[in-house]
């Protein structure tokens, strides 16, 4: 089984956190979300992974190299310029002759690849379509479908009464190879608004693949955090279960070398990298998330916050609800809310929490 990783977008709602880096490499709990997508991937079956790639490609390709030190087979297809999802889909061609799957790079979820590749073969359909439950679905490709799943129309950010669906278009596809003579070579196509809708005009089977479980775009930077408290709340509850806990105050997940001195207050659940340095006085939590080498000093409070590899906090800074990118040096006595930081610009007040 084959995988195509969609992986060229700029993430301009990521910003600043996107200026000097590609959106699939920013890290999700102290990895780059794309080695997350590929190790899931692989765990699905998928042994060679297609890497659709454009901005800032070389940060993707220098990390991830021929795959090898994943234990699966890594191709690219970089574009001078974006060509939209179904563009990027078609530039692909040349890897896939029988069923793939198609990803978005920027999900965190639970789906199961497996079992939605065998839904999409038993239902026989030319395109199977991942889809999640939201509350309002204005804002996204809202998906109807009949009685037996199939898919009969797509609606765009639909205005309210213009659907009475709540399904979503979750980013996560599964394709045969047919469907690539219905694309057009060398222009820029959007595979949700121009590919769909051709499918079902020229009576392609298309599969709606009902998901309820864990799903969050992370390419805003509310969201970006939302996703590592998700994740922490979700290691919690397994490690409840395993070891008979009923309070997640005192959850720590840490890696190796970190000291913690005896003065600091952590409050879970919190996530601590490797090398990490916590200072006395220092309080931590819940739900910050400390990346490598990094150095919190004395007195400092980091709550709701990610902190990325090689962050140093001098003494009395306080971040709350905050995104500080790697080898950045927080000032003392700074206060830092509801701000994504990097390049020692204080001005990034970017969050819309």
């Amino acid at each position: 089984m084959k995988a195509l990783l969609l992986a060229g977008g700029k993430g301009t709602r990521l910003r600043p956190l996107t200026d000097k880096l590609p959106k699939p490499m920013v890290p999700i709990m102290g990895k780059p979300l794309i080695e997350r997508v590929i190790a899931k991937l692989k765990e699905a079956g998928v042994t060679e992974v297609v890497l659709s790639t454009c901005y800032k490609s070389h940060y993707i390709e220098n990390y991830l190299d021929n795959g090898s030190k994943l234990g699966i087979k890594i191709d690219y297809v970089s574009e001078d310029m974006p060509l939209g999802t179904g563009g990027a889909i078609k530039n692909s061609e040349k890897f896939f002759d029988d069923t793939f799957i198609v990803l978005n790079s920027d999900i965190v979820d639970d789906i199961s690849y497996r079992d939605l590749v065998q839904y999409h073969k038993k239902k026989g359909a030319a395109v199977s379509i991942a889809m999640t439950k939201v509350k309002d679905p204005s804002q996204y490709g809202v998906i109807e479908f009949d009685e037996n799943n199939y898919i009969n129309a797509f609606k765009e950010k639909p205005k309210e009464g213009e659907t009475n669906s709540k399904w979503i278009n979750a980013g996560v596809y599964v394709f045969e190879p047919d469907v690539f003579k219905e694309i057009p070579k060398n222009k820029i196509v959007s595979v949700e608004r121009d590919v769909y809708p051709l499918l079902l005009e020229k009576n392609y089977k298309m599969a709606a693949y009902e998901y309820n479980d864990y799903w969050i775009d992370v390419g805003t930077l509310k969201k970006y955090i939302q996703a590592h408290v998700d994740i922490l709340h979700s290691r919690c509850n397994k490690f409840k279960k395993a070891n008979n806990l009923s309070d997640i105050k005192n959850i720590i997940f840490k890696n190796n070398n970190v000291k913690i001195n005896p003065h600091a207050k952590i409050i879970g659940p919190v996530f601590i990298g490797n090398n990490s340095i916590i200072g006395a006085g220092a309080q931590i939590g819940p739900y910050a998330v400390i990346g490598d080498n990094c150095h919190i000093n004395q007195m400092s409070n980091i709550s709701r916050s990610i902190l990325w590899d090689r962050v140093k906090i001098n003494e009395n800074a306080n971040i709350t609800n905050s995104v500080i990118g790697s080898n950045c040096t927080i000032d003392k006595y700074c206060n830092l809310l509801n701000t994504a930081y990097v390049s020692n610009n204080y001005d990034n007040n970017l969050l819309a929490i």
